[in-house]
């Protein structure tokens, strides 16, 4: 995404090692186990490499040498690029990854933002890590590392893409999970939404308004609010329990998504880090 890529190709003796990646500046270097390329190698992914040692292996085929190849990639400024990926949290040091199946870059992709999610779970897995955080966002992620003490590896980038870590975890388990974030995105989860963003998933006043039978003054004012924020203000005017009762919808919801596999617990926080609801109570 307008990203300058450098390849330097060096032939080597015929030694018979093939083709060899290497990190150049700006491209990251795997320190933790779990992604699919080994500690120690070059971040570029399985399919990009295939892609580049299809070619190079039939140009040195038709040049009559043997394909012992160094490709060294390098991104200017990658480094700093790296920096505003998950790069540091799954271990790859020194720069962005090299990724794609196509060779065709698209900006923001959410399946890329999945495949991110994935890959936590894997290191998290492969560290021996047993206790995940998945936050929607910054400030509920701050406020679940000061509960739990969470090391990075433990937190999962969840954003607004709850399925994408609940429908992983089904078939990749650990023992447990705490979702945490604000109200509105934890009411979609209890709704039974997977993905929280606002253009894909909308909240359900007048359900909201009603999940605790006894609350009158919600149910009243469920056809004059136009945000969520309003009837938890509300609830918390007259003291009902109402954050409570989505963070326990939500968990239901969560565990119903993944089979059960994973004991898992919600948090909601305000705007400023606030502990508010709880699916524990």
């Amino acid at each position: 995404h307008g990203a300058v890529i450098h390849a330097r190709v060096r032939q080597r003796p015929g030694d018979g090692a093939g083709i060899c990646f290497l990190a150049g500046d700006g491209v990251g270097t795997v320190t933790k186990p779990g992604l699919p390329i080994p500690v120690g190698e070059a971040a570029i992914n399985p399919v990009p490499r295939a892609m580049m040692s299809t070619e190079l292996t039939s140009l040195a085929r038709d040049a009559g040498m043997a394909a012992d190849l160094d490709v060294e990639i390098s991104v200017p400024g990658g480094k700093k690029m790296a920096q505003r990926t998950m790069n540091p949290r799954l271990g790859i040091l020194g720069g962005i990854s090299i990724l794609g199946t196509t060779g065709v870059v698209i900006p923001y992709s959410c399946s890329a933002w999945i495949a991110s999610i994935h890959q936590g779970i894997d290191v998290a897995r492969a560290a021996g890590l047993t206790h995940l955080g998945a936050a929607t966002g910054r400030t509920s992620e701050a406020a679940l590392t000061r509960k739990f003490g969470f090391e990075e590896s433990a937190l999962i980038d969840m954003g607004d893409f709850a399925g994408g870590v609940l429908k992983y975890l089904r078939d990749h388990p650990v023992e447990k999970l705490t979702i945490a974030g604000g109200f509105a995105k934890i009411s979609k989860l209890a709704k039974g939404h997977m993905d929280l963003h606002s253009k894909r998933s909308q909240i359900d006043m007048d359900w909201l308004a009603h999940i605790l039978p006894d609350a009158k003054e919600i149910a009243d004012m469920s056809t004059d609010v136009n945000t969520a924020a309003q009837i938890l203000a509300v609830a918390q005017e007259h003291g009902y329990p109402l954050a409570n009762r989505v963070a326990q919808l939500a968990r239901d919801s969560a565990r119903k998504i993944c089979d059960d596999a994973v004991e898992i617990d919600v948090l909601i926080f305000d705007r400023a880090g606030e502990l508010v609801g709880s699916s524990d109570g």
